[in-house]
């Protein structure tokens, strides 16, 4: 099973507002740099939106390291917290509805794919691939 690294971070303007993700995936040694936004969106969508493009974008079963700087997207991962979610018609341990809950069942379907490893890494500091993620996000929101 190969081996990726992938880095994703989402921007937005507002919450909603414009929004953007980046996502850049490592395989040994080659990079590969994804990006999009929304006109009116969340952060969290956003967050969630450059995960699945990533995911997407691999053509083949894959180890995977995640890096994010959600803890959103990382706990509800690595926790089960969405796979509890979904069991429970997208239901949380609060009796509160879950959110973006058509995002996460297509993130969930892409994590059954791969083995997935979740690291949370703190935002604008010193990740370089975190930093690179933030910008290819902030300039697709600054598209809108």
């Amino acid at each position: 099973m190969k081996k990726v690294e992938i880095y994703t971070d989402g921007a937005c303007s507002g919450n909603p507002g414009p929004g953007g993700w980046g996502a850049i995936l490592c395989y040994n040694g080659i990079e590969k740099e994804l990006s999009g936004g929304e006109a009116a969106t969340t952060n969290n969508r956003m967050e969630l939106s450059a995960v699945i493009a990533a995911l997407s974008a691999l053509k083949e079963p894959c180890e995977v390291e995640l890096y994010s700087d959600s803890k959103y997207v990382t706990d509800a991962l690595s926790k089960g917290w969405a796979r509890s979610w979904r069991a429970k018609n997208w239901i949380k341990s609060d009796k509160k509805p879950a959110l973006n809950p058509d995002l996460w069942e297509t993130l969930l379907n892409l994590t059954e794919k791969h083995v997935i490893h979740c690291h949370w890494v703190k935002g604008h500091a010193d990740n370089e691939y975190n930093n690179r993620c933030d910008k290819l996000a902030v300039a697709e929101r600054e598209k809108f």
